[in-house]
């Protein structure tokens, strides 16, 4: 089920850049999508993170903050596009959560 979680950026525990010259640009909306990913714009940042949390059917502002820790700390430099970075994460929170989501595209 697709609950379209909003996230604001009040909601981060990270602060991000907000890179005003890309805010218009088109954002994460879904795979596939192999435009790069600036994981330092706020920007950016929030639909990836609106959408995975809606692939594990939470709202819990623990998920995205452990989730936000994986992204900053864990995440390989190598994973550069949205769509590596949506899977990468998912993938990460399914086996953090125990979770047995389905992928939403």
């Amino acid at each position: 089920m697709v609950m379209g979680v909003m996230i604001k950026p009040s909601d981060l525990y990270y602060r991000y850049p907000r890179k005003k010259e890309n805010r218009e640009l088109p954002k994460f909306s879904g795979k596939p999508d192999s435009n790069p990913f600036d994981r330092n714009d706020m920007y950016e940042v929030i639909p990836v993170f609106e959408k995975v949390m809606d692939a594990l059917n939470t709202t819990e502002m623990d998920v995205l903050h452990r989730m936000e820790e994986v992204m900053n700390n864990e995440v390989p430099a190598f994973v550069h596009t949205r769509e590596e970075m949506y899977d990468c994460l998912l993938m990460v929170m399914q086996g953090l959560l125990g979770s047995e989501t389905t992928e939403v595209h």
